[in-house]
């Protein structure tokens, strides 16, 4: 399994942060050193987690240069986390100076050697920070949701990757697409597998044979401080999550999923 990966998509609501803190928490329940790192400046990872971002060293003050990247990381029960907040919001505008698409490789590389996976979780934008996940980055992963407005924009994204591998990272590569809320009975959700096949395509990667399914659960456990796989351990959308991994270390179980 690649060691830094990505979570991204343009679009919001689709799941990238529920994907973000689920793989972390995955791994950290199989004894990987992991570290989630929070590049949307709404702070969603962090908070899921239970941090309180708005007293936090936060990963703004590493790039201003006002705290080590090893100051920033806060340990938590889900792994560690380099958590965020709104202060991030102005990182178009702030960081502007000639090589700051690598302000986020240059600082994962002073702590890369103590973890065996280090994800990224990114904003619902193509912008500075989004480029820097990639740059920083082996692989992404493009969450969707099972709606047609989901698949729109995709063009965009997969301009950003060539970009990024152009001049930045020519390596980058798409692991695949993962579809979250799904539900196997409902048409649309059928038809947008189908087309999800089509973008795949696109991006010369794969639809994900795991498909996370919808639960409250999901929804609840950020509000208790973790994720849903400790929050619901037996719940779909946790089962879905692990099956996810073992698809991702080269080990995929049938989907779904028996309880």
């Amino acid at each position: 399994m690649e060691k830094f990966i990505t979570v991204t998509n343009q679009k919001g609501g689709v799941g990238k942060t529920t994907t973000s803190l689920s793989l972390i928490n995955a791994l950290h329940m199989r004894g990987r050193r992991v570290l989630g790192v929070d590049l949307d400046p709404q702070g969603s990872l962090g908070f899921s987690a239970g941090l309180d971002i708005e007293n936090s060293t936060t990963v703004y003050d590493v790039f201003k240069g006002t705290a080590s990247v090893e100051q920033a990381i806060v340990p938590t029960d889900l792994g560690d986390i380099l958590p965020s907040n709104i202060l991030l919001s102005t990182a178009e505008l702030e960081f502007n100076s000639p090589g700051r698409e690598y302000m986020l490789k240059n600082e994962l590389q002073k702590i890369a050697h103590l973890y065996d996976h280090i994800i990224i979780d990114t904003p619902p934008a193509l912008n500075v920070l989004t480029v820097n996940a990639y740059v920083a980055s082996d692989a992404l992963i493009i969450p969707m949701a099972p709606e047609i407005l989901s698949l729109l924009g995709i063009s965009q994204i997969l301009d950003t990757i060539n970009t990024v591998r152009k001049y930045y990272n020519p390596d980058l590569r798409v692991l695949g697409i993962l579809l979250n809320k799904y539900n196997m009975r409902l048409t649309l959700n059928r038809e947008v597998l189908e087309l999800s096949a089509e973008i795949a395509r696109r991006l010369d990667t794969k639809v994900f044979e795991t498909k996370i399914r919808t639960s409250v659960t999901v929804a609840e456990a950020p509000a208790h401080g973790e994720s849903v796989l400790s929050y619901a351990p037996n719940s779909n959308p946790a089962l879905d999550f692990q099956n996810l991994l073992d698809e991702l270390m080269g080990n995929p179980r049938p989907w779904p999923p028996r309880r």
